[in-house]
C-alpha cells in the first residue's frame, strides 16, 4: 500500500532534480465555468511532461542496484523522454523501445535526452514485451510507464505541491490512461484532505479506466485513434486499478472535438501549450462532464505539452473552423482589371483578414471571360461571418454554396 509518507520522501529525493511546477489561477476559465479554476502546469516540467517525476524517482531509488547495462523502458513519447533524461542525470545508460509508428520528433527528442532508441513492435504492448526481454537477458532495470509503485509515488508528488499551493481544492481533475498519475495524486489527496474529490478524465476513444470502473475489474477495450495519444491505453494497470477504485471519485469521458477545443482554448486564453492528453481536464469542465458547484475550487492537471507541430497546426485550424473564426467561399468575377481589387477592398472595409486566395481562369464550366476566386478569411465569429455574407451579397457577389464554409 502506498502511503503519504512515501510520497513525501519521494519529494525530498526529487528536490533539485525536477521542476516544482506552478499552480496558476485562470480568470478566463473561472468566468466561463462559474468555478475558481487553477491550472497545475506539468507541461512546464522537464521533458514537457509529468513523466519525469516517476522516472527520476524510480532511477534514483535503485541507483545502487543498476548495473553497467543501465535501464530500459518502452514508450511512444513522454515516458521515453522522462526515462532518458532521468538516466542521463543519474549517469546510467538508457535503452528506449519505441513502437515502429512513433513520431520522428519524439524519437529525436528521446535521443536528445541521451536515450538509445530501438524501434520494435506494432503496439505499445509489443514494445513493452521487447523491453522486458532486454531486462531479463541483458541485466537492465525495466521501468514501466505506469504500473509500478515507485512510478506512482513519483507522480504523487504533484498532489503534494497542489495542496502546498492551495489548501482547500474541492476538485482535482486528472488525465487518466494507465492510471499512474491519478493513483499518486489520489493517494496524496485522500491523506491530506479527504473531502477533495479526485476525478479522472479519459478520451472516449480509449475508455479503459471508465469501463473498468463500470465492470469492477480490469477490462481491455478496443481503442480508436485519438489526439490524446498519451492516455490511449487498452487496459488499466494491475497495480493502479485498486487504487483508482478506492480513492478516485469518478471517471468521465470527453470526445475528440472537446479535446481539440480545449487545446485551442488553453493556447488562446492562457498561452499554455498542452498536448491532447494534457487538455482533457479542461475539456471536461467546459463540456459540463462533471458536476460543478458555483465558486468551488477546481484544479486541472495539465499533464504535458509535447504535441507534434503538424498535429498542433491541424488542431488549431479545425478549432478555428468549428468556432466560426474562419470563413471560406468562392465567387465568380469578370476577368477584367480591378475585379479582384474591388472585392478585397470590400472585405477589408468589413475588418476581415484574408488568409488565402486561389485565383483560376481554367475550368470546364468557366466562361472565357470569367475567373473563379476562392477566399479564406479570418473573422471574429458567426455574427461577423453573417455581416460579411450580407455585404457581399448586397454588392452583387454570388457565394458558391458547395465551397461556402462558416
Amino acid at each position: 500500500m502506498i502511503q503519504l509518507s512515501t510520497i513525501r520522501n519521494a519529494a525530498k529525493t526529487l528536490q533539485g532534480k525536477i521542476i516544482r511546477t506552478p499552480l496558476v489561477y485562470s480568470p478566463a476559465f473561472s468566468e466561463m465555468t462559474g468555478m475558481q479554476v487553477y491550472l497545475k502546469l506539468e507541461n512546464l516540467q522537464k521533458t514537457g511532461s509529468f513523466k519525469s517525476r516517476g522516472a527520476t524517482y524510480k532511477v534514483y531509488s535503485h541507483l545502487d542496484e543498476i548495473g553497467p547495462e543501465g535501464v530500459v523502458a518502452a514508450s511512444a513519447g513522454n515516458h521515453a523522454q522522462g526515462v532518458a533524461l532521468a538516466a542521463k542525470q543519474a549517469g546510467v545508460p538508457a535503452t528506449i523501445i519505441m513502437p515502429e509508428w512513433a513520431s520522428l520528433s519524439k524519437q529525436e527528442a528521446t535521443r536528445g535526452y541521451g536515450g538509445e532508441v530501438i524501434l520494435a513492435g506494432k503496439s505499445i504492448g509489443e514494445s513493452i514485451a521487447k523491453a522486458l526481454d532486454l531486462a531479463k537477458s541483458g541485466g537492465k532495470l525495466f521501468i514501466h510507464p505506469y504500473d509500478d509503485p515507485e512510478i506512482i509515488v513519483g507522480q504523487g508528488t504533484i498532489g503534494l505541491e497542489i495542496f502546498e499551493d492551495l489548501a482547500d481544492p474541492d476538485l482535482i481533475l486528472v488525465p487518466i490512461g494507465g492510471g499512474g498519475l491519478i493513483s499518486g495524486i489520489a493517494v496524496a489527496a485522500r491523506a491530506i484532505r479527504p473531502m477533495t474529490k479526485v476525478i479522472g478524465v479519459q478520451a472516449a476513444a480509449s475508455p479503459s479506466a471508465f469501463r473498468a470502473r463500470q465492470t469492477g475489474g480490469i477490462t481491455p477495450v478496443e481503442t480508436r485513434s485519438s489526439i490524446a495519444d498519451g492516455i490511449t491505453i487498452k487496459q488499466t494497470g494491475r497495480i493502479t486499478f485498486p487504487i483508482i477504485q478506492e480513492k478516485v471519485d469518478d471517471v468521465v469521458l470527453v470526445e475528440e472535438d472537446q479535446i481539440a477545443a480545449a487545446v485551442l482554448m488553453l493556447l488562446e486564453r492562457k498561452k499554455v501549450l498542452a498536448e491532447g492528453a494534457g487538455a482533457v481536464p479542461l475539456a471536461a469542465i467546459l463540456g459540463s462532464c462533471v458536476e460543478m458547484r458555483k465558486d468551488s475550487k477546481a484544479v486541472l492537471v495539465i499533464s504535458g505539452g509535447n504535441v507534434d507541430s503538424p498535429l498542433l497546426g491541424r488542431i488549431i485550424r479545425q478549432g478555428l473552423f468549428r468556432k466560426h473564426r474562419i470563413m471560406r467561399f468562392s465567387v465568380y468575377l469578370d476577368d477584367i482589371p480591378g475585379s479582384l481589387a474591388r472585392i478585397l477592398t470590400l472585405i477589408a472595409s468589413l475588418k476581415a483578414n484574408v488568409l488565402h486566395i486561389y485565383h483560376t481562369r481554367s475550368g470546364r464550366k468557366l466562361s472565357i471571360n470569367i475567373s473563379r476566386v476562392e477566399l479564406e478569411l479570418e473573422t471574429r465569429g458567426p455574427e461577423h461571418i453573417q455581416e460579411i455574407t450580407d455585404a457581399l451579397q448586397e454588392a452583387g457577389y454570388q457565394l458558391t454554396p458547395d465551397l461556402y464554409d462558416c
